[in-house]
């Protein structure tokens, strides 16, 4: 048995595997509303700018989310009053690549890459990243406590990523 099958006997990593995929899945259908339930009430949603940015509250980030932000962010996707909404793009997302980066009984650090289709008037456009999540996992429900997504062409001029990564 590889490292992988091994990672996957775990519970725990199998559990939090399963979830991101989940979260995936609720972002391609646009589900936005219930996105907001799989976050804990204090996790941040962050797209830094800087790749080896680790303080993302004093660097400037594409996106910086807490509680409130990402409902804000969601009442903006679904208002349908936003231009960027009206033609929103469809997407597609693959996520794979997971490691655990740290696990303890209650949170695992999961760390993945993550390809998104987004297809809009005629044009697909690929947005990559690394991607971190941390996932409590001590209420039964796993909850995430922060994702990052960590753009490969984050330091150039970026357009047309107003969803969620």
């Amino acid at each position: 048995m590889d490292d992988t099958n091994a990672l996957f006997m775990q519970p725990a990593f199998a559990k939090a595997v399963q979830f991101i995929w989940r979260e995936a899945e609720l972002l391609d259908r646009k589900d936005y509303r219930a996105w907001l339930e799989l976050w804990s009430s204090d996790g941040f949603y962050v797209v830094p700018i800087d790749p080896a940015a680790t303080d993302f509250a004093t660097t400037l980030n594409y996106v910086y989310d807490d509680r409130h932000m990402r409902a804000l962010r969601v009442q903006r996707l679904s208002s349908g009053y936003s231009p960027s909404v009206t033609d929103a793009a469809r997407t597609v997302r693959t996520v794979s690549r997971f490691t655990i980066s740290s696990d303890s009984a209650d949170t695992v650090d999961v760390r993945s890459a993550q390809v998104v289709v987004a297809y809009k008037r005629g044009v697909a456009t690929l947005f990559a990243a690394d991607v971190e999540h941390r996932i409590n996992l001590s209420d039964g429900e796993p909850r995430i406590e922060q994702k990052v997504v960590r753009l490969i062409d984050s330091t150039d001029a970026l357009s047309a990523i107003g969803f969620l990564l």
